[in-house]
């Protein structure tokens, strides 16, 4: 399970048991990955910010600053690396405040090995995927546009958003079958692919948080339609 890129790609470990850290950080190397440790939150909102990161690794119970905030604060400040939560707090409603601070993906502690390992490796694909050049690298629609490669873009009222890899993977899902009704299952097998967590309420989450971002009104979208008891319909040309 190499990394597939020439270049190794570049992990952030935000983790501050030390042991975890260290048997995470050997593994994550072994696939062929390098992998920077912090291990206090204090430090960490200043690394996290670095482009450098192809991805990070964020414990939630923190010394300083917790991995919730840490995360809220780092997409404020428009870093659109891909943040994975590892915390023991494994309640859905943890898991749900783990994507609402902008979380890409959430593995509950203790865990397999083999299941951090597939989550890291599927996030980087996935990354790459997001940027490849499977639909257009701008969509526009209605008074947005929004750049896949470099995960921002401008809503209707001159705002600047940037997009976490899930939110604009979904965008991007919706965008290259516009026009078509993209079931919640389709979403889940194309952004999230083998992994059993996300359930169809985190898709509704994620789509009412592009309504918030794009739609001039999110209670009466224009451009992400719900198709009740199957999924989402994108149209670019306002209905």
């Amino acid at each position: 399970m190499r990394a597939a890129a020439e270049e190794a790609a570049r992990v952030l470990l935000i983790e501050d048991e030390e042991n975890l850290a260290a048997g995470i950080r050997f593994n994550l190397e072994a696939e062929g990955l390098d992998v920077d440790w912090i291990g206090d939150g204090e430090e960490a909102l200043e690394r996290i910010r670095d482009p450098c990161y192809q991805l990070v690794i964020l414990d939630v119970m923190l010394p300083g600053v917790d991995g919730f905030t840490l995360c809220e604060e780092a997409r404020r400040n428009g870093v659109d690396t891909p943040v994975l939560f590892l915390t023991a707090k494994a309640a859905v409603d943890d898991r749900i405040r783990g994507l609402e601070a902008g979380g890409d993906d959430y593995l509950a502690k203790p865990f397999h090995l083999t299941e951090l390992l597939l989550r890291v490796q599927a996030i980087l694909r996935r990354r790459a995927w997001g940027a490849a050049e499977t639909a257009p690298d701008v969509v526009r629609f209605g008074d947005n546009h929004f750049d896949f490669t470099a995960f921002a873009g401008a809503s209707w009222d001159g705002k600047n958003q940037q997009l976490t890899q899930k939110e604009a993977m979904i965008l991007k899902t919706l965008a290259e079958r516009e026009g078509e009704v993209v079931s919640r299952e389709d979403i889940l097998d194309r952004v999230w692919g083998y992994e059993a967590f996300p359930s169809s309420r985190t898709i509704d989450n994620f789509v009412l948080r592009l309504r918030k971002r794009f739609e001039p009104d999110p209670e009466r979208p224009r451009h992400f339609h719900t198709v009740r008891g199957v999924g989402y319909r994108f149209t670019a040309v306002a209905d």
